[in-house]
């Protein structure tokens, strides 16, 4: 059973769309960490202004 399930999915990446390579993926997410940091920057003297 378990090795049917593994065929089975070995199949489907073969014949996967190719999805995303893997630096896209990390510079996506570098940046959206990096847009995070600069949100987060833009609040840090809030607290000192009331």
């Amino acid at each position: 059973m378990l090795h049917t399930a593994v065929q089975v999915a070995q199949e489907a990446a073969e014949h996967s769309a190719g999805g995303i390579p893997p630096v896209v993926l990390g510079a996506l997410a570098f940046g959206g960490l990096v847009a995070a940091l600069l949100v987060t920057y833009a609040f840090r003297n809030v607290n000192n202004r009331h």
